[in-house]
């Protein structure tokens, strides 16, 4: 099999013919690649398979058509084809997109246009947009505070009537009638409910535990029934007035009586009397029945304890995803995701930095944390011709960031090709299991003075553990500097929205000690 490009070189946008040649039995059937496989170059077009026949053989060429759009050094990876049962691969090979020039010389140039005045008025969304959705946010909260505080209040006054005793919640209440005013506003349905309740809510409590659902018969046959049998000492006269009072109140609900004012306040004396008499006729409670209620009592306090942790974690937990949401639409999503949970690449940006002097010769640069001693063992050959060769790092390729050091240290007076080292950038990412690799290369200095080659460019890694391809940026500097050569590789996941800031600090810190 033999494969070949009709030229290395092109500008951007021009066209490269790539021609694939094989031979193979003529009942073997040949598939060629097919799609975007010569990625970082785009296929304009795949051409027709040209077959020749020669007796029992057959000679197969393939064409594709191929283009880039960005200037740099490309490398077209190896192709899979498959002949019959067996996969054969082709060479990958090297192409440079230059870029075009322009000759400013013969270009026609032009005068620069006058500036423009433009009206600068905005739209009422424009100005105001981002005031009124804070308006709206505010209202929301302040809203949603005034709603807790308000039934919170009401609960803890309703809490506070019912941990009341049964008497002075009973007097409670009738004070509460004689301050409603519903006789003057003509409400007897209301004024006769809210009494006959209270007596009967007294009696609930402390006589009869189905007083509030039972009828007025039963609720009077019941309190003749506790006083025949001795548990309830009242008067037989108080029952009579019991009784009438609970019947004219049933009258005002279900018939709409309306007893004049002078016999509503008459009757609401009744009930006080009949309540302050049963106080006194209910007898005094055993130690059993004392031990009883105080079990009752700590029960009660136990399941209100739960109640109100409860409610605080509820309200505490609604408060919270209120506090997120806002924080998320001022924010954004990842933002307050990363600040909660965390981001590796943002706490290397956001954490304390330290400048170090790696190597000999020296290569200063500021990082997230220190690089550690990658040990590194000569070959004979290599410490004939070397004095040194040291490698520091930190991270991996298949990571979120990888930072690598490197300095090498000549005995004898050494000229280096600094482009001879481009040209090995695939070579190490590809030994690495990169592939699709773009290289691009321009002439670098440091804020110090040092000179040397930027190499930059990208790629993609097989992550191991997620078994998906993972696409990085790399940029490596490359310096001769004292007689020895100095690396520095900074590679990180292009997707990482943290990564390129970092990056840019490593890079703008590197110095090196003969810049000085």
């Amino acid at each position: 099999m033999a494969t070949s490009i009709d030229s290395t070189s092109i500008q951007i946008g021009g066209e490269i013919r790539y021609k694939m040649q094989i031979e193979a039995d003529a009942a073997e059937v040949v598939v060629f690649p097919e799609g975007q496989t010569f990625a970082p170059l785009e296929v304009i077009e795949s051409f027709k398979t040209d077959t020749t026949r020669n007796g029992n053989k057959l000679s197969l060429i393939k064409e594709y058509a191929l283009t880039q759009f960005d200037s740099g050094r490309y490398t077209i990876p190896r192709q899979k084809i498959m002949i019959g049962n067996q996969t054969v691969f082709s060479d990958s090979l090297q192409v440079q997109v230059r870029d075009v020039l322009v000759d400013t010389t013969k270009q026609k140039m032009y005068q620069i246009k006058p500036l423009v005045e433009v009206d600068a008025t905005r739209g009422f969304w424009d100005r105001f947009g981002t005031f009124i959705t804070y308006f709206i946010l505010g209202l929301i909260v302040i809203t949603i505070i005034v709603f807790i505080i308000y039934f919170s209040r009401k609960k803890k006054q309703k809490k506070a009537l019912n941990e009341l005793p049964p008497y002075e919640k009973a007097i409670l209440a009738l004070k509460q009638i004689d301050e409603s005013h519903l006789l003057e506003q003509d409400s007897h349905k209301e004024y006769y409910s809210k009494l006959s309740d209270t007596a009967r809510k007294y009696i609930d409590d402390e006589v009869y535990d189905h007083a509030m659902e039972s009828t007025t018969d039963e609720l009077i046959a019941r309190l003749d029934h506790e006083i025949k049998y001795g548990s309830l000492n009242l008067d037989t006269n108080t029952i009579k007035e019991l009784k009438a009072v609970l019947k004219t109140a049933d009258m005002a609900k279900f018939a709409n009586s309306k007893p004049d004012v002078i016999t509503a306040k008459a009757d609401r004396n009744v009930i006080e009397k009949v309540i302050n008499e049963t106080k006194d006729a209910i007898p005094e409670p055993t130690e059993e029945e004392l031990l009883a209620d105080e079990e009752y009592r700590r029960n009660k306090a136990e399941k209100k304890r739960i109640r109100l942790i409860a409610f605080g974690s509820i309200a505490g937990v609604i408060l919270l995803m209120i506090t997120l949401l806002i924080f998320i639409l001022i924010k954004g999503f990842d933002t307050v995701k990363d600040s909660i949970l965390g981001h590796p690449t943002k706490e290397l940006a956001e954490g304390e930095w330290m400048s170090s002097a790696y190597g000999s010769p020296p290569v200063t640069v500021a990082t997230p944390e220190v690089l550690i001693r990658n040990q590194y063992q000569l070959t004979e050959e290599q410490k004939q011709q070397l004095r040194g060769n040291e490698t520091f790092v930190y991270g991996s390729l298949i990571g979120n960031f990888y930072i690598n050091v490197s300095t090498v240290n000549y005995k004898e007076p050494t000229e280096i090709n600094l482009n001879e080292i481009v040209e090995g950038v695939v070579g190490y990412f590809e030994s690495q299991g990169a592939k699709n690799i773009s290289v691009k290369d321009e002439e670098y200095e440091t804020l110090g003075g040092a000179e040397g080659i930027k190499v930059f460019g990208t790629m993609e890694v097989m992550n191991p553990v997620s078994k998906k391809n993972q696409k990085n940026e790399y940029e490596m500097l490359n310096f001769a500097e004292n007689g020895g050569f100095q690396q520095v590789i900074v590679v990180y996941d292009k997707e990482d929205r943290y990564a390129t800031d970092v990056a840019k600090r490593i890079i703008n810190s590197v110095e090196l000690k003969s810049a000085e």
